[in-house]
């Protein structure tokens, strides 16, 4: 086996919808033929993943009666018994049939919330019942094209009290679940609410049951805004809250491009991979992006061992940035200190606010100082490059 070749422990998952995607767009008909769920979780075996997710409707048809839904779920059971995949995240499809055209939780309509409630919680019980362990919640129709059509405060708390709800519900299932939220900043409606994973993680916290929820952030739907996403990556990790996270490339401002891995903005991607690998990040890595619309099944194979390749190309050129002895005697003169004040230490007293009113600085003296961040950052792309 390769040096980038996945393995088990890599813990790379994909969902039904992104293998499983056919190609179609705004402008253009499907160009490549359904793939089965079970065959999407062979398929998955094949390229070396760790587990395949999934929206509720990605396997089991809104439509199908509660026998043709339990053959479904137990066909599905049976090929990841065949292929040892398991199922670490689960999600509903709030977003697809016309009766969320709305939205779901925060539509004006009290019955479309009650049924987005209903098809959540058993959503939930699928997803426990596969072996989820996290529950994402994307909010793709919970937006407006005109302000005048609904309060934001008013939908703000029409999806605190659902997810209340589903928290309850959780508990009082005796389910072992945390819930991710995944923002984005539009598309398909105009505007989103809760836009970012900042937005979102302000949002949480005045959730009842905080602790049971946390981020699923998303490099596309950051990259959206024209945001960095490492940052709000790290900002989740700083809250304790990066419960799951998906991983594909987008170019910044552009509609949901959806790329592999790496394919676009690679020195973004990198900068996550070192993230993640540093802080030691033990959830699974999620690839939620489709191949190119140009692709037949055997490009489909080629985009899933490119996500999981890319990333491991990324953890070894981490790894080489760590090792490379001038770009680290860069980053330790870059973070000496010389100790003079290490007596602000330990957070605030009032003598420590006495002594530092009075104590002086010379700040002509240290503006002059030579950071050397272009030569560390020359570096970088050095290693990138393959030339370090």
């Amino acid at each position: 086996m390769g040096m980038y070749d996945p393995k088990p422990e890599d813990r790379f998952t994909f969902g039904l919808w992104t293998v499983g995607n056919a190609g179609r767009d705004p402008f253009g008909e499907p160009v490549r033929a359904p793939i089965s769920p079970v065959e999407i979780v062979h398929l998955l075996a094949g390229v070396g993943a760790y587990g395949v997710n999934l929206h509720d409707n990605d396997l089991v048809p809104i439509n199908a009666t509660p026998v043709e839904r339990d053959r479904i779920v137990a066909d599905f059971k049976q090929a990841l018994q065949e292929t040892g995949l398991v199922v670490p995240m689960a999600t509903t499809n709030l977003f697809t049939d016309p009766v969320f055209k709305e939205g779901a939780f925060t539509s004006n309509d009290p019955k479309v919330r009650a049924y987005a409630l209903q098809k959540t919680l058993r959503s939930i019980d699928l997803g426990v019942e596969l072996g989820a362990k996290v529950y994402v919640f994307w909010g793709g129709r919970e937006g407006v094209e005109t302000d005048s059509s609904k309060s934001p405060v008013d939908a703000l708390k029409r999806m605190r009290d659902a997810l209340n709800f589903c928290c309850e519900y959780a508990l009082d299932q005796g389910y072992d679940l945390r819930f991710a939220l995944e923002a984005k900043p539009n598309e398909p409606r105009s505007d989103l609410y809760l836009p970012t994973t900042g937005a979102m993680l302000g949002f949480i916290a005045t959730l009842d049951h905080a602790e049971m929820v946390g981020v699923n952030p998303e490099v596309a739907h950051e990259h959206m805004a024209g945001l960095n996403f490492l940052h709000a990556v790290a900002q989740a990790w700083d809250s304790g809250k990066l419960f799951h996270i998906d991983l594909n490339d987008q170019m910044f401002g552009r509609y949901d491009q959806d790329f592999r891995f790496g394919a676009a903005m690679i020195k973004q991607a990198f900068y996550l991979v070192k993230f993640l690998e540093d802080v030691g990040y033990q959830g699974s890595l999620h690839f939620d992006a489709h191949a190119y619309r140009t692709e037949g099944p055997e490009g489909v194979k080629d985009f899933a061992r490119g996500c999981m390749r890319t990333y491991l190309i990324l953890k070894e050129k981490a790894a080489r940035f760590k090792a490379d002895p001038e770009i680290q005697a860069l980053l330790a003169e870059i973070h000496a200190e010389d100790g003079s004040l290490g007596w602000l230490a330990g957070g605030y007293s009032a003598e420590k606010a006495r002594q530092l009113k009075d104590q002086a600085f010379d700040r002509t003296a240290i503006a002059q100082r030579d950071w050397r961040y272009e030569r560390l950052d020359q570096l970088t792309v050095e290693v990138l490059l393959g030339v370090r």
